[in-house]
């Protein structure tokens, strides 16, 4: 896969290089990868009425950072909690490197490589920074009943696996903190510990819901930089995000949802532009499916379709001559 450099990171931190090549054609929804990690195929998700999913076909690239974004509502983090076993589909399967996970817990989800972090943390407060990010480690043989009753059984083990969260809170600058309660972290204190404790585990593929809702900004660049080093480590990022300056630096491919469906993908600077992604979050020709518009782009319109957008657009140009005039 070839590289290019991207611009200045959005809080003055040093640029790194974006992957790219990513995928096998041109950018659109579906677009099949060079080497996905992760393939989801006609995954709906329905809550009464409302068709809260409906992802035809998604493949996450393996090795890069990828963006999930849509506007409030979109489904992001539904699709998050189907894809890492916190939920059940109405239909649809999907599979990590090549295993399908249709049915399977969470936990073994997370055994398997595949772990999430979530939009509100889930340390647990009366625990110490320490203790929650030993309780990251999978396969302790000293959470099992009756070896727990024989510290040689295990005592080597934990003397490991603590050794190995204090070198990862020290890579996160929480080292500082890993004898006081979890209760005392900040907010993006907190999502540093979350972070750290998911790599306990040593995934392959990190799923980030929000990593930076509710951070300090004077902790914003740290947590970048950190996403940055899950990939420079060779892990797969898929991350969900509302700022889109943070996501046009970062990401190296981007999924755009809006009602529960895919719209659009593709590097980040071209889906900025496509027009899908900005009635999504804009709400320009909200009355027209999005669908339709994609279509204007390809020039698939039908003339039903063009007359429409034309309507939509002479209705628009009136308005703004309207605000002109009223101006003093």
């Amino acid at each position: 896969m070839s590289s290019n450099v991207s611009g200045d990171a959005p809080t003055g931190g040093i640029p790194r290089a974006k992957t790219t090549g990513l995928a096998k054609g041109p950018a659109a929804p579906g677009v099949p990868k060079v080497d996905p990690i992760l393939v989801a195929d006609r995954v709906t998700r329905r809550f009464g009425g409302l068709t809260a999913v409906d992802v035809e076909h998604l493949e996450i690239p393996r090795g890069a950072i990828t963006a999930l974004i849509g506007p409030n509502g979109a489904g992001k983090t539904t699709l998050f909690n189907l894809l890492c076993g916190f939920d059940k589909p109405n239909d649809g399967t999907w599979a990590f490197d090549g295993r399908d996970l249709s049915g399977v817990p969470s936990f073994k989800v997370a055994r398997m490589g595949q772990v999430r972090t979530f939009q509100l943390t889930k340390s647990l407060s009366l625990l110490t920074v320490l203790e929650n990010m030993k309780l990251g480690a999978p396969r302790q043989r000293g959470e099992r009943f009756w070896t727990s009753l024989i510290p040689a059984l295990w005592r080597r083990q934990e003397s490991e696996i603590e050794e190995k969260a204090k070198g990862l809170l020290a890579r996160f600058k929480l080292d500082a903190k890993q004898e006081d309660y979890a209760a005392s972290l900040s907010g993006g204190q907190r999502k540093l510990l979350e972070m750290a404790r998911a790599l306990m585990n040593d995934p392959t593929l990190v799923m980030l819901d929000e990593p930076m809702a509710g951070v300090n900004p004077a902790l914003t660049q740290s947590l970048l930089d950190h996403i940055l080093d899950l990939k420079d480590l060779g892990m797969t990022v898929l991350f969900v995000e509302h700022d889109m300056h943070m996501v046009r630096h970062i990401a190296d491919w981007v999924v755009v949802m809006a009602e529960g469906r895919v719209v659009a993908e593709g590097p980040p600077d071209q889906v900025m532009q496509d027009q899908a992604v900005i009635d999504a979050y804009l709400g320009a020709h909200q009355d027209v499916d999005l669908g339709v518009v994609t279509g204007r782009v390809s020039g698939e319109l039908g003339a039903e379709g063009e007359t429409l957008l034309a309507e939509i657009e002479q209705e628009e140009a009136v308005s703004l001559a309207d605000a002109e005039e009223e101006k003093p």
